[in-house]
């Protein structure tokens, strides 16, 4: 808070009242504006080191969650290559073994799709009230239809209600009015759709419906669902979905009726590129807390500004969390450590060191590729680990979010201390300038008696002289 302007040189004392007054509050606001100034730079710079490493820990929890995915592996110890994407695409686990394979599409498994009859209003027809009953195999769903309800919200009930499992509603208009149209995303033979219940939305999924459709037709669209039928090798296999894995630790998507070959081999440029992108994850998180807790230091090494977070234990704490799980042997048979794929600690920085020429003497000379999948994702894997010790830092009301919570209080504090001494500083700028004020016109009033004195005295020594 401003204090009161304040005199200049005091008219009846000549001395600089202001001056004056300025250096009493300076003198006694200084102590306690000193010790206000560093606590909220501390403070600060400790909110922001705080919210740097929550920042940090929250990539990292990302980073092991993506490297850790079960539907995109990162640590597979082999990796399938396809000659032509456009037929087959495949995926290889840690079971498979190295190979080349002939694999031959001659048939696509295909999914039902069924129409009902035509419905002359279009989608904002009435369909009858009832329960609308969907067969597939041995599933059944069922739609409740209230009275009144039109074709259209037939439709967005089913979608509602089913979409999640694979059926799909929609609705299709002709010259003879609108059809119902349901289609599922199951394939193979014998996953007809059949619908009953309610009158005109009827369809046998079974039954194909006529070329030349009239507006009582209804039935299947295009041709019935099919098994897919391929060969690997020569051996003829068959499969309700396009999606197989009868050769061991290989998975393949059929795309399209042709041959091609399909290639498997060990995967140690996905091992080294994902092995990478963890250590350089955790050597952020490890550099970081380097950054927050070390002092800038001068040229003879001593230390000169602090770093924001410079004596806090909490970051230190942290990094020896993190590092826990990196020593700990994991489950795998041959492979049980890090340092057996050339990842070692640095010990003045904390950050990890990725020796590339030890990772492939690893691949190449003790096969180990098999194994690194189930060291860093295995049964309480070292991201799994890893993740666990961060958890607490960062799951929401945790020690991050409960040392933030209490700085802000004290952020708080510092404010509401800066104001009572704003205050009490212009109290005292107030009290004193009065007193200063009060005493320079006092002074005035005593040197306009002493002139007037002084001219009374004067006046009667000249007349005496004149006598």
């Amino acid at each position: 808070m401003a204090s009161p302007i304040l005199p200049g040189t005091g008219l009846g004392s000549g001395l600089d009242t202001g001056a004056i007054v300025k250096a009493l509050v300076n003198a006694d606001k200084a102590a306690k504006q000193g010790q206000i100034d560093r606590g909220t730079a501390t403070n600060s710079a400790s909110i922001s080191g705080v919210g740097t490493l929550k920042s940090l820990l929250a990539t990292f929890q990302t980073a092991l969650k993506d490297l850790g995915s079960a539907t995109s592996p990162q640590f597979t110890g082999f990796a399938a290559t396809t000659a032509n994407a456009k037929v087959v695409t495949a995926t290889a686990n840690n079971s498979a073994v190295a190979g080349t394979y002939t694999v031959a599409v001659t048939q696509l498994a295909t999914s039902s799709k069924v129409a009902s009859a035509a419905f002359a209003g279009g989608a904002t027809s009435p369909v009858a009230s009832g329960t609308l009953t969907i067969n597939q195999g041995s599933k059944s769903y069922t739609v409740n239809v209230a009275a009144g309800a039109t074709l259209q919200q037939v439709r967005d009930s089913i979608n509602t209600s089913y979409q999640s499992s694979g059926l799909s509603a929609n609705i299709v208009t002709d010259s003879f009015g609108s059809r119902l149209v349901l289609g599922s995303s199951t394939t193979g033979a014998g996953s007809e759709l059949k619908v009953s219940g309610i009158a005109g939305l009827d369809m046998d999924g079974t039954v194909k419906m006529a070329a030349t459709p009239t507006a009582t037709s209804s039935g299947a669209i295009g041709e019935l669902p099919v098994d897919a039928l391929y060969s690997v090798d020569g051996l003829a296999m068959s499969s309700p979905s396009n999606t197989v894995s009868n050769v061991s630790g290989l998975s393949m998507t059929l795309l399209s009726k042709d041959t091609t070959t399909v290639t498997v081999a060990g995967n140690n440029d996905g091992l080294k590129a994902s092995i990478q992108k963890f250590v350089d994850a955790y050597n952020a998180v490890a550099n970081a807390v380097t950054s927050l807790t070390k002092p800038s230091l001068d040229d003879d090494g001593k230390p000169t500004v602090p770093a924001a977070l410079t004596g806090d234990a909490m970051p230190r704490a942290i990094l020896a969390a993190m590092r826990g799980p990196l020593t700990a042997a994991g489950a795998g048979d041959k492979l049980t450590v890090l340092s057996q794929l050339g990842i070692n600690t640095d010990q003045k920085t904390g950050a990890l060191n990725f020796d590339s020429a030890k990772f492939t003497a690893a691949m190449n000379d003790k096969k180990l590729g098999g194994e690194v999948q189930t060291l860093f994702t295995g049964t309480n894997g070292l991201l799994e680990r890893m993740n666990n010790v961060i958890k607490p830092y960062t799951d929401t009301g945790g020690i991050l979010d409960t040392r933030t919570s209490s700085l802000n209080k004290a952020k708080t504090k510092l404010a509401e201390d800066q104001g009572a001494l704003d205050r009490r500083i212009e109290n005292l700028t107030a009290v004193l300038t009065k007193k200063y004020n009060d005493m320079d016109t006092l002074v005035g009033k005593l040197k306009a008696t002493a002139s007037n004195i002084t001219s009374m005295f004067e006046a009667m020594t000249a007349q005496q002289k004149n006598s």
